[in-house]
C-alpha cells in the first residue's frame, strides 16, 4: 500500500506529467501510450502478429542490415578524424590508421567488413522479401523503396572503394569510369556522365573529392531518409508480411 502511494505521488507529479504525459504503465492502454508517446519507441507497433517475430520467417536480415548501417555510420565518423581526401595524403592516412593509430586497424576493418556485410544482407533481405511475397499489395511502394536502398548500398560501397587511394582502388575506379564512358549513346551521354562522375577526364583529385562527398554526405543522408520511410511504410502496411492465416 505504501509503495502504491509513493508511485501515485510520483506519477501525479507535474514534472513527471510534463515529460511522459501518461500514468504508470500498469495496464494495456497505458502501455500503448508509452509506446506511441515516446520518441524512441513510437516507431515500434504496440502489438505485433506472432509470425512477425518468428525468427525462422524473417531471419532478421532487415534488422541486421540496419544495424550494420548504424555501425558504418559510427565508424565512418571516427575515420573522418584521421582521413583527408587528398591524393597526397589519402594513402598515407590509411597506412597511419593501420600501423600508427591505436586500434586504427580494428576501426578500419570494422568499417570495411561492415560495408561488405551490409551489401550481402541487404541483398539477402531483398531475396527473402521476394520469395515470401512481401512485394505484393499493399506493399509495392515499400518494395520500390527497398530496391532503391539496394542501389544506394551498392553506390556507397563503390564510392568508398576509391578513398584508400591505392593501386587496387585507382584502377578499379578507372575501369568503372571507362565502362560509364562507353554507355550508349557514347558521344553524348557516356562521355558527359563520365566527366560528371570524375569531375574531369582522369581519376584524380576532383574524382577523390566527389567520391568522398558522395560517400560521407549525400548517399548516407538519402539512405537514412529512405530507411525512415521504409520503416514507416511497414507500420502503415500492417507490419511485416506474414504467411496467410489458415
Amino acid at each position: 500500500m505504501k509503495k502504491n502511494r509513493l508511485l501515485d505521488l510520483f506519477t501525479n507529479n507535474r514534472f513527471y506529467k510534463s515529460i511522459f504525459r501518461h500514468g504508470y504503465p500498469d495496464d494495456d492502454i497505458k502501455r500503448s501510450e508509452v509506446v506511441t508517446g515516446n520518441l524512441l519507441l513510437h516507431i515500434q507497433p504496440v502489438k505485433v502478429h506472432k509470425n512477425t517475430i518468428r525468427a525462422g520467417y524473417t531471419l532478421g536480415l532487415g534488422l541486421i542490415a540496419f544495424y550494420l548501417f548504424i555501425i558504418l555510420t559510427a565508424t565512418g565518423i571516427l575515420l573522418m578524424f584521421y582521413y583527408i581526401p587528398s591524393i597526397e595524403r589519402a594513402y598515407n592516412d590509411m597506412k597511419d590508421l593501420e600501423f600508427a593509430v591505436s586500434f586504427g586497424i580494428i576501426l578500419r576493418n570494422l568499417h570495411r567488413w561492415g560495408a561488405h556485410g551490409m551489401v550481402a544482407f541487404v541483398f539477402l533481405h531483398m531475396c527473402r522479401v521476394f520469395f515470401t511475397g512481401g512485394y505484393k499489395p499493399p506493399r509495392e511502394f515499400n518494395w520500390g523503396i527497398g530496391v532503391v536502398l539496394l542501389i544506394i548500398t551498392l553506390f556507397l560501397s563503390l564510392t568508398g572503394y576509391l578513398l584508400p587511394w591505392d593501386q587496387l582502388a585507382f584502377w578499379a575506379i578507372t575501369i568503372v569510369a571507362n565502362l560509364i564512358g562507353t554507355s550508349p549513346p557514347e558521344s553524348i551521354m557516356g562521355a558527359n556522365l563520365r566527366q560528371l562522375v570524375l569531375g574531369g577526364t582522369i581519376v584524380g583529385q576532383n574524382a577523390l573529392i566527389r567520391f568522398y562527398v558522395m560517400h560521407v554526405v549525400v548517399l548516407p543522408l538519402v539512405a537514412a531518409a529512405l530507411i525512415g520511410v521504409h520503416f514507416w511504410r511497414i507500420r502503415k502496411d500492417g507490419g511485416i508480411s506474414r504467411p496467410a492465416e489458415e
